[in-house]
């Protein structure tokens, strides 16, 4: 039986295609829906630009009270985008019990709040909006496929992509 889902987003182009699959999910199993979208870190060489402008303990300031001000604030924009593309749906918008945004490797994020929240599907597209329709599986979503615990929903975008073409 199928309670609660987990939905990762990567806010790409086909993030509302994908969306619209999870609410279909969680309207026929009146499931819990939960939403996450990873944020990565920062590269080493950006990491090194901001150190010598900010220097250490500006730096260290801005991941510990900076980072968290950004991450709530893509949480919102995640919101308001979910509102805007349902149109306000309010039956819709319901259906999201919780959206996360956290920062790490993508597969990590994804299975380590699949398992903080005890879900029991995982839905996720194919790959990015930015990987081509050549391309059948992205990294992230092979990685998922390859450790998740729990059954893995997958959406598959090249077939979407093909259509949004023509």
């Amino acid at each position: 039986m199928i309670r609660s889902m987990l939905y990762a987003t990567d806010l790409g182009l086909y993030a509302p295609y994908v969306m619209q699959h999870a609410l279909a999910l969680a309207r026929t199993f009146k499931a819990d829906l939960y939403v996450i979208h990873a944020v990565e870190p920062m590269g080493l060489f950006a990491e090194s630009v901001l150190q010598s402008y900010l220097g250490e303990p500006a730096l260290s300031e801005l991941h510990s009270e900076g980072l968290n001000t950004v991450m709530a604030g893509i949480e919102h924009k995640v919101l308001d985008g979910f509102r805007e593309e349902l149109d306000n749906a309010e039956d819709d918008l319901k259906l999201i019990s919780a959206v996360r945004v956290r920062q790490g490797d993508p597969a990590e994020v994804i299975l380590d709040q699949a398992r903080r929240l005890s879900v029991d599907l995982l839905i996720l597209g194919s790959h990015s909006g930015g990987a081509g329709a050549d391309v059948p599986l992205g990294r992230t979503a092979a990685r998922i496929l390859q450790l998740s615990t729990v059954p893995v929903y997958m959406v598959p975008l090249s077939q979407h992509l093909g259509r949004r073409k023509a």
